[in-house]
């Protein structure tokens, strides 16, 4: 009789209650970042245990054949992780090339890379970021752990029968995996800039399978099957004390460990791992409570449910903002999308997952025969042409998607980003060129000279007046009022208009720009000489603010005047909660100014682009109008 694969092999329920706890962090760190700015957490939380519970089987398949079958391996893995990944891909393609074919490009490389399981290294390769909600929109930006995951498992079981074979002794193997898992978490340390995007070392397979390595660690030294169930009361209450301490430790992780703080990459998310591990051991002892404590009927439903939930979070809510404006009832559209990922991970773990890990797949040929001799109105044969329809309309999408592309309006509104730049430079640094043909001018005919200044600043003062809907004392006032304004991209493309009333403004403004990572940026200002007396505050676009945030740029500021602009982001949950503190610092601080651009603008869709962010030439007319009429008030 053929013996099992492993006969000996325990399932601990309560690794499903950590699963729960991890995928609910992700799943509230993308919607409701604020609530939950730690909730990215869950990650390295989902890798300890992967790495423990295949190290864990691997051992107990060493010690029962003596050898490890790693082609089963991978196939098991694949029949395990592959369909749900196929099927997440395969609707979401199809949605995207029937309703939201914005979305298509570089549609192609994104779906290829995870099918591939390479998605965090095609990512880095094309510069985008996981923290770039606004400006990087994508279905599947979420799937590099699963390129993370899937590489893991195809070196994994290699060096796992190496080490087994060459270095034998566990607690030898148990320190090269954690020198291992060091070494990685002092490459993300190295490899972070404070004040930089951080997605090459979040994503980085080199720097973030550390988490991976100290579950393998961890199955070297606590192999669930040799851990005894029957142990002194002493030993029970350090161990339940521990555990608890450690799930203690995760939940204030998830609630203070923001990932906008320098913290996580110079070895936050490293310890996480750590207790991570401290908890996953606690929970795989017989001997200790908290395995039963974990263990209930919420949690095992998340936690068996985990992989599936993960999936199709992104999709989701990309998806469903994309169509839906979120910003008014967040907490409605949070309940909506919650039970949207639910439905779709439901379906999918018991039509997908359970149905083809049982499938055997030796059979598909005689499988696929058999279906076009059943009853043309069976399910089967529905379900059959249902799903051939939606392949054929995701492989169109796929063929047709392009590649890097720029639409006009695009390309339009990057030139214009560029141009905006170079002015916005310019106001801090000055133009030699122009003082240069001011010095050639003064050579001429000083009365000519005199006659076409005036000529000309009439003609200017006309055109301000009648574009920006000011009066001729106003656009006086204006060349003669020190303004510096600092902000996003809302405020960047709108620094040619701003320059046309205040000539002499110095502008200081990004792309993707938030308040957490302005203060250092507007002490570099103040020590330059080129923070005036009026300041223009414009963020808020890009993420979440606070009032230490806020309080801090002021302290910066000093005494001088703050003119602050709210935000109109309608597709992103932090709009309201932005104006809210905008109107609230307004009360807070008597020289803070409040300029209500959303009030002005929300029901005039047609002065922005498409993202309803950025303002069109109309809207930028009237974003400095509203601006130049507050500040010369």
């Amino acid at each position: 009789m053929e013996k099992k694969r492993i006969k000996n092999s325990r399932y601990i329920t309560g690794i499903d209650g950590i699963r729960a706890l991890a995928v609910i962090g992700v799943i509230f760190y993308h919607l409701m970042p604020s609530k939950l700015p730690g909730g990215y957490l869950g990650v390295p939380i989902l890798f300890v245990i992967s790495g423990y519970l295949i190290t864990d089987l691997l051992r107990q398949e060493w010690q029962q054949n003596d050898k490890i079958s790693v082609l089963k391996f991978y196939t098991r893995r694949l029949k395990r992780l592959y369909p749900s990944l196929v099927t997440v891909l395969v609707v979401s393609t199809a949605y995207i090339t029937l309703f939201q074919r914005n979305l298509l490009n570089n549609l192609r490389g994104s779906v290829l890379s995870s099918l591939l399981y390479v998605n965090n290294w095609w990512q880095i390769d094309h510069g985008l970021s996981y923290f770039d909600r606004f400006g990087n929109e994508s279905p599947f930006t979420h799937l590099w752990t699963m390129a993370v995951e899937g590489q893991n498992y195809l070196i994994w079981p290699l060096l796992f029968i190496l080490l087994v074979k060459f270095v034998k002794r566990k607690d030898r193997i148990f320190y090269i995996l954690s020198i291992g898992a060091l070494l990685s978490a002092i490459g993300m340390a190295i490899g972070f800039t404070p004040g930089e995007d951080p997605t090459r070392v979040y994503y980085g397979t080199d720097t973030r399978i550390f988490s991976i390595l100290i579950g393998n660690a961890l199955a070297f030294v606590w192999p669930s099957t040799r851990l005894k169930e029957q142990i002194p009361d002493s030993a029970k209450k350090i161990l339940n004390i521990t555990g608890l301490a450690s799930l203690f430790l995760l939940v204030l992780s998830y609630v203070f460990m923001d990932d906008r703080f320098n913290f996580p990459y110079y070895g936050g998310i490293y310890l996480v791992s750590l207790v991570t591990a401290v908890l996953v051991a606690v929970t795989a002892h017989p001997g200790a409570s908290l395995n039963r404590w974990l263990t209930n009927p919420v949690f095992s439903y998340l936690g068996k449910r985990s992989y599936g939930i993960y999936l199709y979070q992104f999709p989701v809510m990309i998806l469903y903002e994309a169509q839906i404006n979120v910003a008014n009832n967040v907490w409605l559209h949070v309940f909506i999308e919650l039970g949207l990922i639910l439905i779709s991970s439901e379906l999918s773990y018991r039509f997908i997952e359970e149905s083809l890990r049982k499938f055997d797949y030796k059979k598909s040929w005689q499988k696929i025969k058999n279906w076009f001799f059943m009853p043309i109105l069976s399910k089967q044969k529905a379900v059959g042409i249902a799903s051939f329809i939606v392949v054929a309309i995701a492989s169109i999408g796929v063929t047709i998607a392009p590649n890097d592309n720029v639409n006009a309006n695009q390309a339009e509104f990057q030139a214009e980003i560029q141009e905006n730049k170079k002015a916005a430079q310019g106001s801090k640094n000055g133009d030699e060129e122009t003082e240069n043909t001011e010095d050639t001018e003064q050579t001429q005919d000083s009365n000519a000279e005199e006659e076409d200044i005036l000529q000309t600043f009439s003609t200017d003062t006309d055109h301000v007046m009648e574009k920006y809907d000011l009066t001729e004392n106003q656009v006086k006032r204006a060349r003669n009022t020190d303004v510096t304004a600092f902000g996003d991209s809302v405020l960047l493309g709108s620094t040619k208009n701003i320059q046309e009333v205040f000539p002499d403004a110095i502008i200081d403004a990004d792309v993707g720009r938030q308040l957490y990572d302005s203060v250092d940026l507007l002490q570099e200002l103040k020590d330059e000489g080129d923070l005036q007396e009026n300041v223009v505050l414009a963020l808020g676009s890009n993420g979440y603010a606070d009032e230490d945030q806020f309080d801090d740029l002021m302290n910066v500021i000093g005494d001088r005047t703050v003119y602050l602009m709210n935000v109109r982001v309608p597709t992103q949950r932090w709009q309201n909660d932005n104006n809210e503190l905008f109107n609230k610092m307004a009360d807070k601080y008597k020289r803070v100014t409040l300029i209500d651009w959303y009030s002005l603008s929300n029901e005039n869709n047609q002065w922005f682009r498409e993202d309803q962010v950025h303002p069109t030439d109309v809207g930028r007319v009237e974003y400095t109008s509203l601006l130049a009429r507050e500040i010369l008030k």
